[in-house]
């Protein structure tokens, strides 16, 4: 696939972080995902590609727009499949909490696993700590081995997870050895994003968080060349009857991040709120200012783009 698409992919995040820009802390999370959908969706119509949307809002019967199945792009490039979240993290975006983005990933047909809206476990680390990881394991001994792996003190890693109660033996269990902890109330695919990168501050991801941001979570571990892995957590029969009509079938199943995501992978965020990953949306009188991170597995090359975007000049970008 070519290279010019990342710049693309960027353009895609940039249209819906500052469409839902605007909505930051005004308490309607329903809103700034609408702005954040729609910039999204008319970004992506005019992209080469021949896309379909593997991982997006759910289900056409409920969701208007970037539905699982919906065709996207102007149908004059590659097949490809199409995650996306044009905001992930409504509830920070609605609170003006720190961490939320607009996020996509693209991959060649049939590369993304069509993760089911429901639960996934993960541990995810950077690429120092490769190889070093056990989802079976408990989190103090796999902290154990990724300390002597980045030749550090436990002391000096931090591990983020979703403050739920559900982490409470998790917690205790890293408390025990030490390791900081960084609880976040929403939007994991952030911190998992920021464990590829050397001075974010952030050394492990894990949890139970939503397996639709495992799969984008992925393709950026994929991109920086990290370690992931995951396994579905099933919770209702539904859900299972659900798995098979998606090729899901051994519900136990241990994936990679190159399970999850396959082939020529890019992935793209931009930053709505400020995060340990990326800036915020700024506007300005006219434009607005986003910073934005592009990956491509092919060269494993990480780029942050600094963008000033003068709204009167850019259809598609007005709030």
């Amino acid at each position: 696939m070519d290279r010019s698409l990342a710049l693309e992919l960027a353009r895609v995040t940039e249209a819906a972080a500052v469409a839902c820009g605007r909505w930051v802390g005004r308490g309607d999370k329903i809103s700034a995902d609408d702005a954040a959908t729609t910039a999204m969706r008319q970004t992506l119509g005019m992209m080469d590609i021949d896309g379909t949307v593997v991982i997006g809002e759910g289900e056409m019967d409920e969701a208007p727009m970037l539905y699982i199945g919906e065709k996207v792009g102007n149908d004059s490039g590659p097949k490809v499949d199409i995650a996306v979240d044009p905001l992930e993290g409504t509830i920070l975006c609605s609170k003006g909490g720190p961490g939320a983005i607009a996020t996509i990933a693209l991959a060649p047909a049939g590369g993304f696993l069509h993760a089911p809206d429901m639960y996934m476990e993960k541990i995810i680390v950077g690429p120092e700590a490769k190889g070093c990881i056990d989802i079976n394991d408990l989190p103090s001994n796999n902290l154990k081995r990724m300390a002597e792996a980045k030749r550090c003190n436990i002391e000096d890693l931090t591990v983020v997870l979703l403050d739920r109660p559900r982490h409470d033996e998790a917690v205790a269990d890293i408390r025990k050895v030490g390791a900081r902890i960084k609880l976040i109330s929403d939007g994991d695919v952030a911190p998992a994003v920021a464990t590829g990168i050397p001075d974010s501050g952030i050394d492990m991801v894990l949890g139970i968080g939503g397996a639709p941001e495992g799969v984008l979570a992925a393709a950026a571990v994929k991109c920086f060349g990290g370690d992931m892995q995951a396994r579905l957590i099933f919770t209702t029969d539904e859900e299972r009857e659900r798995a098979p009509k998606m090729g899901i079938t051994d519900f136990d199943k241990v994936y990679t991040a190159e399970e999850l995501a396959s082939g020529d992978v890019f992935f793209a965020a931009s930053g709505v709120t400020g995060g340990d990953l990326l800036k915020g949306v700024r506007y300005f009188s006219g434009g607005a200012q986003t910073q934005t991170i592009v990956m491509r597995s092919k060269s494993r090359t990480i780029r942050f783009i600094d963008s000033y975007h003068y709204l009167e000049h850019k259809p598609g970008f007005e709030s």
